[in-house]
Parts: structure tokens; C-alpha cells; sequence
């Protein structure tokens, strides 16, 4: 798949706002500076695209971009926000649950996972909650260019491991780097597959 536009639409507290579910969408989440943001701007070839910061939990709405016409991405604040309030945080949790849960065209929600880290608790129970919720899903290793591809494949065996303790089929997994545009072409292959497939419902 050719990028060759990416428009961002608009930014939303409460999923009944946002852009009406008549394209395929594909969301972003995981923990606080995991990189979605850089992500983003490596699948569409535009670095200015969404907003980057050093400083976690600097998305706080759901946030929607057009591709190509066709079909969204949306970048979701992430999880574990350490750096703002409960009260905060409880908001932000609602406000993504509530997206999760009521968008039909959500084909999938890609978890990003740093892939420079052991297994995270906290990835381990987003990713069983999404398992519960029936939430299709794949999971994104990001910061792979950050060591070597055997680190980075070594990084990965272990969280698959983790894994397989409670999962009987693993989902599909990618390994990305923003920096170099690692697993680019993989992801937007993916997401040309199942856009093929969408149909919308009346």
C-alpha cells in the first residue's frame, strides 16, 4: 500500500463525536511514551503528522487521521499515565474503553509494546483485558533500531513466552522502528488485507 495521503480530522473526548463509522480503523494505544505518535508519522511518510514529546501521556484525546481517503488511523492516549492525577487517568480510561467498545469499524487495535523492555505487567493485563473483550488486536514492538536485532528478537521471544501461558494462539506481531521504518511495509500490507475485506453495516 501507497500512502500518499494523510489528513488529520479531528480530536474527541467521547467516541460519539467522532468521524462517523462508515471507513475501516485501525487505533494505536499502549503505554505512556511507547512511541504510537512516531509510529503514526512513519506509516504515513510524515514526521509532523501528529504531535511527538519526550514527555509521556501528551495524547489525551482520541484522535482521528484519514488515509488516503479511505480508511483511519487513530492515535488513543495511552495507558499507565504516570505523570497525570487519578482523576485524570480514570477520564482517560473511560474515554478509551468507551471508543473500544463502540466503534463497529474497528478492524484492529494495534498495542505497541518497547521492545527494548522485559515483560510488562501492564501490557500483559491490556492485552488479557483486550483478549476478554473480544477487541481484535496485534501487538506493534516498537524501538527496535534502540539495540540489536538480537536483542530486540530476544525481547520478543520473552514476551511471547509470557504469553503463551495464558494464550493458546498468539496475534499477529510486528517489529517496528520509527527511525528507520521498520515493519512499515509489513503493517500497511496487513491493514490492506483486512481493509479488503470490510463491509459497512447499515
Amino acid at each position: 500500500m501507497d500512502i500518499k495521503k494523510a489528513i488529520f480530522v479531528t480530536s474527541n473526548s467521547d467516541y460519539e463525536k467522532c468521524p462517523k463509522p462508515t471507513l475501516p480503523e485501525y487505533a494505536l494505544i499502549g503505554r505512556s511514551n511507547v512511541g504510537k505518535s512516531s509510529l503514526l508519522n512513519m506509516l504515513t511518510g510524515n514526521k509532523y503528522l501528529a504531535k511527538t514529546s519526550a514527555k509521556p501521556g501528551k495524547t489525551q484525546l482520541i484522535n482521528h487521521f484519514i488515509i488516503n481517503d479511505s480508511w483511519y488511523l487513530v492515535d488513543l492516549p495511552g495507558y499507565g499515565w504516570a505523570s497525570v492525577g487519578k482523576e485524570k487517568r480514570a477520564e482517560f480510561g473511560k474515554m478509551t474503553k468507551d471508543y473500544l467498545f463502540h466503534r463497529p469499524n474497528l478492524l484492529c487495535l494495534f498495542i505497541l509494546v518497547d521492545s527494548r523492555l522485559e515483560p510488562q505487567l501492564i501490557d500483559i493485563e491490556f492485552i488479557r483485558w483486550a483478549g476478554i473483550n473480544e477487541i481484535p488486536f496485534a501487538l506493534v514492538f516498537t524501538k527496535a533500531d534502540k539495540q540489536t536485532n538480537n536483542h530486540t528478537n530476544a525481547s520478543v521471544d520473552r514476551f511471547k513466552k509470557e504469553l503463551s501461558k495464558e494464550w493458546e494462539e498468539l496475534p499477529p506481531i510486528f517489529i517496528t522502528s520509527s527511525e528507520t521504518g521498520m515493519g512499515k511495509e509489513d503493517l500497511l500490507l496487513y491493514i490492506d488485507e483486512i481493509n479488503k475485506g470490510f463491509k459497512v453495516n447499515n
